[in-house]
């Protein structure tokens, strides 16, 4: 009887793509349709609409080898865009490898809800006086594939940038993405935990930097007692260090909470990402001292708290 894995070469793309879906579908693989397409758009350099419209396009052995070994790799857990390199956020595309977390669409909140705080601070004219706006200056915490700070520079092209993360890895991959984009000039990567470098370095960045307008962060928040309950694509591949905030989940709050409220100017905003239960606790720091006010909690598309900012006094 044949090896069900043993790669022969599809007649075309149709073929190739049913075969793809078929093998994950296999495997149990989530989403398996969409896996299946995108690791062929990428091994042929196609996009979904070009894989619809010429089904009987014949696939070359190489094509077809290269294709059936991502499908494999994705069958045995590696996330597809691992795979591929790349993950959309922002409506901007972003490199992506192990080195750094896979962008999530719930993360985008961030963005929404700091362009909504900031109001007419975030143009460059005030569309209330016509005067320009005083520059911006933001630091992101943790900032992985640098996703967040780079969509902020595009947003708020007067903002001058601090991305932090304590992996050279993935400021390496950062900064690739910040060039990518065009906005290198406006994004100063620093290898620190949390906003160590703006407190206790002398290699800070110039007083001048300082205070801060917005800070905002995905920290690490997954209770490392839950790591078992992730799914394995997670578990198995992504970098831990970005995963996983501590035993309860929701230790590193406090200690960069207490840096925010060091660093940013009266006014300035704070904004992070929540895990699926810290809301309760990360509002309870921020409520009960002196030092923050307009605490508010924003859900995620499917009711999950997902973002809480604050204003510092």
């Amino acid at each position: 009887m044949p090896d069900p894995l043993t790669i022969e070469r599809p007649r075309d793309v149709r073929s190739a793509l049913r075969e793809g879906m078929a093998r994950l579908r296999a495997a149990r693989t989530p989403s398996h349709t969409l896996a299946a397409e995108l690791l062929l758009m990428h091994t042929l350099g196609r996009d979904r609409a070009w894989l619809y419209s010429h089904p009987e396009s014949p696939m070359d052995a190489s094509a077809a080898e290269n294709y059936f070994a991502l499908i494999a790799r994705r069958a045995a857990g590696e996330p597809t865009q691992y795979l591929t390199g790349k993950q959309e956020f922002w409506g901007l595309e972003f490199e992506v490898n192990p080195g750094v977390l896979i962008p999530r669409p719930e993360t985008e909140h961030i963005i929404e809800v700091a362009l909504e705080r900031l109001g007419p601070r975030g143009f460059r004219i005030d569309p209330r006086t016509g005067a320009p706006t005083p520059p911006l200056r933001i630091a992101d915490v943790g900032t992985g594939s640098g996703c967040i700070a780079v969509a902020l520079a595009r947003e708020l092209p007067h903002a001058e940038i601090f991305a932090t993360d304590i992996s050279e890895a993935a400021l390496a991959v950062a900064r690739r993405n910040a060039a990518r984009h065009a906005v290198s000039a406006r994004i100063h990567f620093i290898r620190c935990d949390l906003l160590a470098a703006f407190l206790y370095s002398p290699l800070a960045p110039h007083p001048s930097s300082l205070p801060l307008d917005l800070i905002v962060s995905n920290p690490p928040y997954v209770a490392r007692d839950a790591s078992a309950t992730l799914p394995r694509e997670v578990r198995e591949h992504e970098p831990h260090v970005a995963l996983f905030g501590g035993p309860a989940g929701a230790e590193i709050y406090p200690c960069l909470i207490e840096q925010s409220g060091q660093l940013l100017r009266s006014g300035g905003v704070l904004v992070l990402e929540l895990g699926h239960d810290s809301a309760p606790r990360v509002r309870s720091i921020l409520e009960r001292g002196t030092a923050w006010t307009a605490v508010k909690i924003t859900n995620d598309l499917a009711g999950i708290p997902r973002v809480i900012a604050a204003e510092r006094v």
